[in-house]
């Protein structure tokens, strides 16, 4: 049969359309399955976050992500991630982050992936002898005022507990309004608790755990009979809003990346009690704890499409 002239270029304009549909279609169904190449891991001066998101970038970075981690106070963390500058946050410790955490979670800037320890402990802690000596909670640091100097011993600026304590103060909380508090680094805030233990003088201060200082340190927990601590906490994973759009892989591995208090304790007495580097820490735990990271990648594919626990067997074999 003859085509005429006028059929053949409606079929050619037919076959353009159906081409141009089909290229459009396999595009939005590879854009749907598209991965980031840059992912944005902010962390604090915690060797518990550092030391995580170390072993996080370890794994990413296997299957074809670029992973850049900085370090911030905790509210730039916030506002980073509400403003869509940062990505995932994995030490978000819910309770005690309080209302501006709270606020974002309720207004979806924040997104909450996943809760990985529920079996933690963050708030003021003194000296074995100090607890002994009747200072049980927090109601008791009044009386104690003098031998206390006053003090109270936080963390870097901008900490959520410390500025709990500081609300506090202002607020004559506990009877402290005349007390003050020292910030300082982790590091730092270790070493004063150590020099006064040394010499059995009295210091305040803010313990958490998991955390080598538990072990190494004779201490206790104070009660927190107003509940100005909050809850009971845990510990988890936060996100910017879009993420798991824009890389429902990447969300997908946040989502079954999970620990508990002992290998959290193991990570941070690695890096911080025995002063190694987070980088090589990460990849030998990564290595000798394979089939628990396998869990994790578990449906998840590398940047150019692999199977994330094939190559990750690969590469760690």
């Amino acid at each position: 049969m003859k085509i005429s002239k006028g059929s053949k270029i409606f079929f050619l304009l037919g076959l353009i359309v159906v081409v141009v549909i089909s290229a459009s279609v396999y595009a939005i169904n590879r854009n749907n399955q598209e991965t980031l190449t840059e992912v944005e891991l902010p962390i604090v001066e915690w060797p518990g976050v550092t030391q995580k998101t170390h072993v996080v970038s370890e794994i990413l970075e296997s299957l074809g992500y670029q992973v850049n981690i900085n370090q911030y106070a905790l509210p730039v963390i916030l506002e980073g991630l509400s403003e869509g500058d940062l990505d995932v946050f994995t030490g978000t410790w819910f309770q005690t982050w309080g209302t501006p955490l709270k606020n974002k979670l309720a207004d979806g800037s924040v997104v909450h992936v996943s809760t990985q320890l529920e079996d933690t402990n963050y708030g003021p802690a003194v000296p074995y002898y100090v607890y002994e000596a009747g200072v049980t909670s927090l109601a008791d640091l009044s009386e104690y005022s003098e031998e206390f100097n006053h003090t109270y011993y936080g963390l870097e600026s901008g900490n959520d507990g410390n500025q709990i304590m500081i609300d506090a103060f202002d607020n004559n909380i506990y009877d402290l309004g005349d007390w003050k508090i020292v910030e300082s680094s982790t590091a730092a805030m270790i070493q004063h608790v150590q020099n006064y233990m040394n010499n059995e003088e009295w210091i305040v201060f803010s313990g958490w755990e998991p955390h080598w200082m538990n072990v190494v340190l004779d201490m206790r927990y104070l009660d927190d009979p107003e509940g100005i601590w909050g809850e009971d906490e845990k510990v988890g994973t936060i996100a910017r809003k879009g993420l798991k759009d824009d890389d429902p892989n990447l969300y997908k591995f946040f989502e079954q990346f999970d620990i508990n208090n002992e290998i959290q304790s193991e990570w941070i007495y690695e890096y911080s009690r025995k002063n190694r580097s987070p980088n090589v820490v990460a990849k030998e735990w990564v290595s000798e704890n394979l089939d628990l990271v396998l869990e994790w990648v578990d449906g998840v594919h590398t940047v150019d499409g692999r199977d994330a626990g094939e190559v990750l067997k690969e590469i760690y074999k």
